[in-house]
């Protein structure tokens, strides 16, 4: 097998795709969690702490000379992401355990007895014939 059939026959199984459509919705998910950190958590937690914005805290270490920026050390920044963080993994976690929730369900379902055999249903109909 060459290369590139072993390469399509990878790259068209299901669980490549899937890989795919998770990467980008997580991608989604996760601008739509910056978002919602950025500009509807953090500013009450500013206020809360004394009209702070996170996202301007920083560390001066050397001041901008001519063309060189300023080195800083943005710790605000770090805060916002670290929020960001803790938000997606406990939604996340909760998504989890709910599908676990849900597959525990369905295992503890009882299954629905199984249909008798065409030529079972055929001898019962028979017998009952006869007993007429």
């Amino acid at each position: 097998m060459s290369m590139m059939e072993e390469f399509k026959a990878f790259a068209i199984k299901g669980n490549v795709v899937d890989m795919a459509v998770g990467v980008i919705i997580g991608g989604a998910f996760g601008k739509i969690v910056s978002s919602f950190v950025t500009d509807v958590v953090m500013p009450p937690i500013g206020v809360l702490v004394g009209g702070v914005d996170f996202s301007k805290l920083a560390i001066t270490i050397k001041d901008a000379v001519g063309d060189a920026p300023a080195v800083v050390i943005s710790y605000g920044k770090f805060i916002q992401t670290m929020v960001d963080f803790v938000i997606v993994a406990g939604v996340i976690f909760m998504v989890i355990k709910a599908l676990n929730n849900m597959k525990k369900k369905e295992e503890a379902a009882p299954a629905a007895p199984a249909a008798p055999p065409a030529q079972e249903v055929l001898l019962t109909e028979i017998r009952d014939l006869l007993k007429k």
